[in-house]
């Protein structure tokens, strides 16, 4: 119970650094909800609060139905130390020097800080947003990776995106967009094949004792 609550705790950690101290400086959007209520905020004048909390609570909603009850309760958990996290480094002066004059190399850090929090949120069953729990709904559904479920929901914002944002500026959080879908695929995955293969390894010699025992 205790590494559980660690890894969400240091992986929402992750996510709030990434976002304060890199993400905010170098001017870098995302895709997933946060992008969608900037759009809808832009186009149609909703309050991004209030998109937000809906498409948040429509995202949990799909994933309550599809995941269970555990998963809702991780997300909650993971949420409200996403929050704190980002009201702590709010108080803080940046930690990280400015890279905004090297938006190639603030991409791929930016991504691989988001990619690696919510992997390891992820992999402990839960979703640190509406984003995440509507990237597992659709890997769920329809058994596809995580990584190109993520995609799919962040790439189709991010090119709606486009009709407001300058495309210079959008090719950046594309690239930070990527990284982190790979990376948040890696990381809830690694070490969970051979724990499987260890595990049938360890079937298969029990039966063959057993086999052995009774001739």
């Amino acid at each position: 119970m205790f590494a559980k609550l660690a890894s969400i705790m240091l992986g929402a950690a992750l996510i709030s650094f990434g976002l304060s101290n890199i993400h905010q400086q170098a001017s870098l959007t995302e895709g997933g909800v946060l992008g969608l209520t900037l759009l809808l905020h832009h186009w149609l004048g909703i309050s991004p609060s209030l998109a937000s909390f809906l498409l948040d609570s429509l995202c949990y909603v799909l994933a309550f139905r599809l995941l269970g009850k555990v998963f809702l309760q991780i997300s909650i958990l993971a949420s409200l130390c996403l929050a704190a996290f980002l009201q702590l480094w709010e108080l803080c002066p940046p930690l990280l020097a400015n890279i905004s004059d090297y938006p190639w190399i603030a991409a791929l850090a930016g991504g691989l800080f988001i990619g690696i929090g919510v992997g390891l949120v992820v992999r402990q069953g839960g979703s640190s947003g509406g984003d995440d729990a509507l990237a597992l709904v659709i890997s769920k559904a329809w058994r596809v990776r995580l990584s190109l479920a993520y995609l799919a929901t962040d790439l189709t914002v991010l090119l709606l995106s486009l009709s407001y944002i300058p495309i210079h500026r959008m090719a950046y959080s594309l690239v930070a967009v990527v990284v982190s879908s790979i990376i948040i695929d890696f990381v809830q995955n690694v070490g969970r094949r051979s724990e499987g293969e260890a595990s049938k390894k360890v079937y298969m010699v029990r039966k063959t004792n057993a086999k052995s025992a009774k001739s």
